[in-house]
């Protein structure tokens, strides 16, 4: 056989494109070749994000082999401003940073990273008194996340803070409902590259009519808004189609309601015939499927519905959205009676994320008929070995998961990826 040293370089970095960061970490432990190989190619890590926690454990040739891989992404928990220090002196050119359950009052260190683009501050042990430390990367900030932190300042001090990151293009505030702002325009008004908001709903019952309103709105088409996502969390207010005329440009809409037992009026409505142009539409939560699936908009490309629904009310979906390619179904009663019907209502399907336990084999196998269907993503990989012991649970693909998995990608001509684990971005907010 040929030996490994024998073969090109490029070969092997072919090769190692096309495995996940998990084994490209294993194969980087088997011989120092490989590492070499691995850590000296920047492409093979594009993208890769590193959860780092404890700092005094790692040594220099661990920091050495991230310095390597350029990696430009971390994770860091539990930590403290000399842990900041320490992460600049050794990845100067982080351009994300998550901080998770940090325990000082404030993160000045920040500004010792000049390339620094996205900022994510949650579960903070300590308060914050303002995000003043912000200010310094006010010329390269695009994406603020702060999620379950407890600011000190008033709601007004965050706001003005807030307004003056003007490259922002994604922000989120999550809360525990404490900070309480009366309408976003002020901010909205300042932040003219804003593309992504998510945003706590619980302290609002009715939307004012400025609410989305910049100060220079002048009608459709007026004013300055870019928005094009937007998240809202906690979701149970009245709101009027005067309210979201700003919102004209909207292609993705999130609503997380605040009850899974709704009030008597499906606010949902108003949203969906007031955005006709919406791409993107999740839902969790609220009022049942059948009470707003009339009211879907024919331009919906990608739908989740965490809801309560009935297989007749997936058919109103599909009629309403019939050039649909992305499913999300993730019913609050069971799926059985629904996956079989996916291939007869949703013919243009490339991507779908289902759960498979009280799926039959046949229904299952049944997906083969979605002629562009690319990704499936099965979100219950997990089994109980032995059903008198339901403590007992093993979170990898079942046996019976794996052989359908199988079949599946036999019946297609393996053209069908089959996902059976979500891997997120370590920078991304768990609340959505």
């Amino acid at each position: 056989m040929m030996s490994v040293l024998q073969l090109p370089a490029e070969l092997w970095l072919q090769v190692f494109s096309f495995l996940s960061w998990r084994d490209k970490l294993s194969v980087r432990c088997t011989c120092s070749h490989f590492r070499h190989l691995l850590d000296k190619s920047r492409p093979l890590w594009r993208g890769f994000s590193v959860v780092l926690r404890h700092l005094s454990r790692y040594n220099r040739p661990f920091w050495r082999s991230l310095a390597q891989r350029h990696v430009s992404s971390v994770n860091l928990r539990s930590g403290k401003r000399k842990h900041l220090k320490q992460l600049s002196a050794w990845l100067p050119a982080l351009d994300a940073l998550r901080l998770d359950d940090w325990n000082e009052g404030g993160v000045d260190e920040l500004k010792m990273f000049h390339r620094l683009q996205r900022v994510s501050i949650t579960s903070c042990s300590t308060p914050l008194k303002n995000i003043d430390f912000l200010f310094p990367l006010s010329h390269q900030l695009t994406q603020l996340s702060l999620c379950n932190v407890q600011l000190t300042c008033p709601a007004s001090h965050l706001l003005a803070a807030v307004s003056q990151l003007t490259r922002l293009t994604s922000l989120l505030l999550h809360h525990d409902g404490s900070l309480r702002f009366p309408t976003l325009s002020g901010v909205l008004t300042h932040l003219t590259e804003l593309k992504h908001l998510s945003w706590t709903m619980i302290t609002y019952k009715t939307l004012s009519r400025d609410f989305f309103r910049p100060a220079d709105f002048t009608g459709v088409g007026g004013g300055v808004l870019q928005l094009s996502d937007l998240q809202l969390l906690n979701y149970d207010a009245m709101v009027t189609q005067e309210v979201l005329q700003p919102l004209s440009r909207l292609h993705s809409l999130s609503i997380f309601h605040l009850y899974s037992v709704p009030g008597p009026t499906c606010h949902l409505q108003t949203w969906l015939t007031s955005l006709p142009q919406l791409r993107c539409l999740s839902v969790h939560g609220g009022h049942p499927l059948a009470v707003y699936a009339d009211f879907l908009p024919s331009s919906l490309l990608s739908l989740t519905l965490s809801v309560d629904l009935q297989p007749e009310d997936l058919q109103v979906a599909s009629v309403r959205a019939p050039h649909l390619e992305h499913l999300h179904l993730e019913p609050w009663s069971s799926s059985s009676s629904l996956v079989r019907l996916l291939p007869q209502l949703f013919p243009h399907l490339r991507t779908l994320r289902i759960r498979h336990h009280h799926v039959s084999d046949g229904d299952f196998l049944r997906l083969q008929q979605l002629q562009h269907l690319n990704t499936l993503e099965v979100l219950d990989s997990f089994y109980r070995p032995d059903p008198t012991d339901p403590s007992w649970v093993v979170y990898e693909p079942s046996p019976r998961l794996l052989q359908l998995i199988s079949d599946l990608q036999k019946l297609t001509n393996h053209r069908v990826r089959v996902i059976t684990s979500s891997h997120r971005d370590p920078l991304t907010c768990h609340c959505v």
